[in-house]
C-alpha cells in the first residue's frame, strides 16, 4: 500500500472473532498502512456512520439502517453458516416459555439483540420484556430468566458459566440456519461512499489487505490458537473449532440473500445495499 499523508481509518472490533482477520495484517505489512480504532461493536458502528472512521466492520443491522451512506467490501464479513458459538440466548427456561419474562439484553451488539427479539416473536411465538444492561451473565441472571449475549463474553457464558449454572444455552446462529436454511450475517465490511468516491484506490488496497490477512491467518490457523490461547480463557482446540467450524469470514451471494431475508423480516427495505464492484 502507497504511503499517503493520512492513513485510512479504520474499526477493529475487540472480540476473539475478528482476530483472523487482522492477525495477520502486521505480518504482510499492512498494518503500518492503517489508522486501527478498537472497540466494540455499537461504538465502532456510530464512528462509522457518523464519519469518524472510513472502513470497517458494521453491525448488519446498522448497515440496513444506513445502506444509503455506505457501500459493501465483497468476500468478507464475521457471520456464521450455522452455530456460531459467541452469539446466545441463555436462558433458565425453554424459549416458548419466556412470554412475559425478563430478558436481558448484552449492550454491545445490535445486530444479535434485534436477532434474538425476532426469532423470539416469530419462532417461539413470545414477548418478553426486555431491558439492556452490561454483558456480565451473573449479574444478567440475577434480574432476568433469560439473557442475549455475544463476542467473548457469549463464549465465556456459553462454554464455562452456563454449563456451571445449569443453564441452558440456544445458538442464534444455528437457530437462524434451521428457520430460514441460510447463513447469517452479523458484521459485514463497509466503507463510506463519500471516502470511496475520493480514495476508490485506498479502499481497494484496505481490502485487498483484510483479504489477505484472513487468508494467512486460515492458513496458519494452528499457530493463531496456540498463541491466542496463551492470554484467552480457552484452549487451542476450542478456538481451532469456533474459527474452522463455527465462523463464516466469507461474503457471497448466499451471505447476500441471508442478509436480505433478515432485512426484509424486521421490515428494513434493500433498496440501498450495494456491493463494491458492482
Amino acid at each position: 500500500m502507497q504511503e499517503r499523508q493520512q492513513r485510512p481509518r479504520v474499526g477493529h472490533i475487540q472480540f476473539l472473532n475478528c482476530l483472523p482477520l487482522y492477525w495477520g495484517l502486521a505480518r504482510t505489512g499492512s498494518l503500518i498502512d492503517l489508522d486501527l480504532t478498537k472497540d466494540n461493536p455499537d461504538a465502532l458502528n456510530d464512528a462509522l456512520v457518523a464519519g469518524r472512521l472510513d472502513i470497517g466492520p458494521i453491525s448488519c443491522v446498522e448497515y440496513l439502517r444506513h445502506a444509503d451512506q455506505l457501500t459493501l467490501l465483497p468476500d468478507i464479513a464475521v457471520g456464521s453458516d450455522g452455530a456460531v458459538m459467541s452469539c446466545v440466548i441463555i436462558s433458565e427456561l425453554p424459549l416458548a416459555e419466556l412470554d412475559g419474562r425478563r430478558v436481558a439484553l448484552g449492550s454491545t451488539s445490535r445486530t444479535s439483540v434485534r436477532l434474538a427479539q425476532l426469532l423470539l416473536a416469530e419462532r417461539f411465538g413470545v414477548t418478553p420484556e426486555y431491558y439492556t444492561c452490561p454483558p456480565d451473565l451473573g449479574a444478567m441472571m440475577q434480574e432476568a430468566d433469560a439473557a442475549v449475549l455475544i463476542g467473548d463474553a457469549a463464549l465465556r457464558a456459553s462454554l464455562h458459566e452456563a454449563p456451571r449454572l445449569g443453564l441452558n444455552v440456544y445458538d442464534l446462529g444455528a437457530m437462524w440456519k434451521d428457520w430460514t436454511g441460510l447463513p447469517f450475517v452479523f458484521a459485514p465490511f463497509a466503507a463510506r461512499r463519500d471516502f470511496l468516491a475520493r480514495e476508490p484506490e485506498t479502499v481497494a488496497e484496505v481490502h485487498r489487505a483484510f483479504l489477505a490477512s484472513r487468508d494467512l491467518s486460515m492458513e496458519e490457523i494452528d499457530k493463531v490458537c496456540e498463541q491466542t490461547a496463551r492470554w484467552e480463557a480457552f484452549d487451542a482446540a476450542t478456538l481451532h473449532r469456533y474459527y474452522s467450524e463455527a465462523l463464516d469470514f466469507s461474503f457471497g451471494e448466499r451471505q447476500l440473500a441471508g442478509m436480505r431475508e433478515f432485512a426484509s423480516r424486521i421490515g428494513l427495505a434493500t433498496d440501498e445495499i450495494r456491493l463494491l464492484g458492482t
